[in-house]
């Protein structure tokens, strides 16, 4: 059983940097994908970045150039980095594990969510 739970959510500024963190325990990050999704109040939950098993990443166009996601293999922990936030990047954010290594842009393709993080970007 996989287990992750994300922290490092709060309110920032716009223009603001936060740092999100989710701990991963059951496997070893190093050997599956994962991702970060985010769902704002009364929409769909949405992409955000994935990296696979072997480190490769793909972003959603609206946080290329801004966020960036990292493996800590030591720690089993994975990383998301936001930098110059946006308010329209309010929403909870969730970390999300696919054991099969993709790591992709779908929802379905993982198979373990983590209960989720509030970003609240002011104007």
């Amino acid at each position: 059983q996989v287990q992750l739970v994300e922290s490092g959510g709060g309110l920032v500024q716009a223009g603001g940097s936060l740092r999100l963190s989710c701990a991963v325990s059951g496997r070893t990050v190093s050997r599956i994908g994962m991702g970060w999704f985010r769902q704002a109040p009364g929409k769909e939950r949405d992409f955000v970045v994935g990296i696979n098993w072997s480190g490769s990443t793909s972003y959603a166009n609206s946080v290329k150039g801004r966020f960036t996601i990292s493996k800590d293999n030591t720690t089993n922990t994975v990383y998301l980095q936001m930098n110059n936030l946006k308010p329209e990047d309010t929403a909870v954010y969730y970390c999300a594990a696919d054991p099969k290594g993709f790591g992709g842009y779908y929802v379905y393709s993982y198979d373990y969510w983590g209960r989720g993080t509030q970003v609240t970007v002011s104007s």
